[in-house]
């Protein structure tokens, strides 16, 4: 994922605590626009051989993360997002129209 990529939420459910944590949350089967990406933290925190891709989201703000002495934003799981451009097109249309809308000028569909 990019900065500036279109994303739909797959999965938005949250623990109490994240809940508790977060100010803004996405909501599934919403288009959201990729703000930053960064490295999760799993490999400094857990001590493994993998880490997550972390993103920051346009449409949502967040407080700083308590955990980060970098004083960076709260993120989420770029797990969480499915880019829009993986779905087949009919879907992407379907979701672009539904979120974006269709202007009354537009020409109707062929």
């Amino acid at each position: 994922m990019v900065k500036g990529q279109k994303v739909i939420c797959i999965n938005d459910t949250f623990s109490p605590t994240v809940r508790a944590l977060y100010k803004q949350l996405p909501v599934k089967d919403t288009i959201y626009t990729v703000r930053e990406v960064f490295l999760g933290r799993e490999k400094i925190v857990k001590g493994g051989d993998t880490a997550t891709v972390g993103l920051l989201l346009e449409e949502l703000t967040n407080p700083l993360d308590p955990f980060h002495q970098g004083e960076q934003e709260l993120g989420f799981s770029s797990e969480r997002f499915a880019p829009l451009n993986t779905l087949p097109p009919e879907e992407v249309a379907a979701e672009v129209e539904e979120h974006v809308g269709v202007p009354d000028w537009a020409p109707a569909p062929a």
